[in-house]
């Protein structure tokens, strides 16, 4: 554990999803160093977390990317800036100190800085699972609520569980390697993009994916922690049990989401997100600005490439911070170069 404030940096970001990641590389070009902090344990947030290996197309000038070369990517433009990185920690205490911030984490380690800027997407995430008898006692072992690698399940019989993008995106990827998936949604009708469920439905006239509606998910069956079959109950007054053989259930009922300490620090949060001024990426504190999912202004789109654009204004903003006496020439990234730290 280590007690002694650190006060060689300039910037403390909270969060190392990839929004967090390119607030490092925006302050770096400003000669700002960063502190980056994450409860979890590896770098990449929900990218890394959630979907490593499902595709990403709206990455500018990338057609298509997974989530961890995303993070990869991102890890290499950073670093030239050598930010000094704190896993595995959740910044509990936040307090005003001088003309700074002094951060407090759940490992005990403290800094100063100038500027915090919270990139904390969602806060500290979790599965929403389903509520049935010892499926913690399959999970990692059949259960699963994330895919980490598809070659996992290949040639296996697998069963997805959900009607939202996740169920729908990962049932079209799965079915060029699985011997056989089933899809169990409570209705007819599935809350994925048109296409995709246009896709899943010809995918299923073509016998390559069983469509399980409207059924849910009733029990469990394995031998010691091998799952070995699931057991569905219809969505109707009939209430009728199909017993299906498979090797693994894939859930995706969506996130539980807690922002924790967050909400201590008088933000005005409301619906687990920050009011920012969507130029600046102020808060209604001064020296805190917040970037990302977790940041609010009318007519946001939430999506990577917005978190991108306003970690770039937040840098911007954090530059005046750490330097109220200097002014800033706007040099476009051809002209500035990488510059040493």
């Amino acid at each position: 554990m280590d007690s002694v404030i650190d006060s060689s940096r300039h910037v403390a970001i909270i969060g190392a999803g990839p929004v967090g990641l390119f607030s490092v590389f925006q302050c770096g070009l400003l000669k700002m160093k960063c502190h980056v902090f994450d409860s979890l344990n590896m770098i990449g947030g929900q990218c890394t977390e959630l979907y490593p290996e499902k595709p990403i197309y709206d990455i500018p000038a990338i057609p298509i990317i997974n989530g961890i070369d995303l993070i990869t990517q991102l890890k290499r433009q950073i670093a030239p800036f050598h930010p000094q990185v704190h896993l595995g920690q959740q910044v509990i205490e936040l307090i005003r100190e001088g003309d700074g911030w002094r951060l407090t984490s759940t490992a005990g380690t403290q800094i100063h800085v100038k500027v915090v800027i919270i990139a904390a997407g969602a806060g500290a995430f979790g599965p929403n699972k389903p509520a049935i008898k010892n499926i913690d006692k399959f999970e990692g072992h059949g259960v699963y609520y994330t895919v980490k690698n598809r070659e996992l399940f290949r040639g296996k019989r697998l069963m997805i569980a959900g009607g939202g993008d996740s169920a729908v995106d990962w049932a079209l990827s799965l079915s060029e390697l699985a011997e056989k998936i089933y899809v169990v949604h409570r209705r007819e009708r599935f809350r994925a993009s048109p296409e995709s469920s246009s896709k899943l439905h010809a995918l299923a006239k073509q016998g390559k994916i069983e469509l399980i509606i409207p059924y849910q998910l009733n029990s469990l069956e394995g031998e010691q922690q091998e799952l070995t079959a699931v057991n569905v109950i219809s969505f109707d007054e009939q209430k009728k049990i199909k017993k299906l053989e498979v090797d693994a259930l894939l859930s995706f009922f969506g996130l539980s989401s807690k922002l924790g300490p967050i909400h201590n620090w008088g933000l005005g949060i409301k619906n687990s997100k920050i009011n920012i001024e969507s130029t600046t990426a102020k808060t209604n504190i001064e020296g805190i600005l917040a970037v990302g999912d977790i940041a609010y202004y009318p007519h946001k789109i939430n999506l990577i490439l917005t978190g991108f654009a306003e970690a770039a204004q937040a840098a911007q903003t954090a530059f005046f911070i750490v330097n109220p006496e200097k002014g800033l020439h706007f040099e476009h990234s051809t002209t500035l170069g990488i510059p040493t730290l």
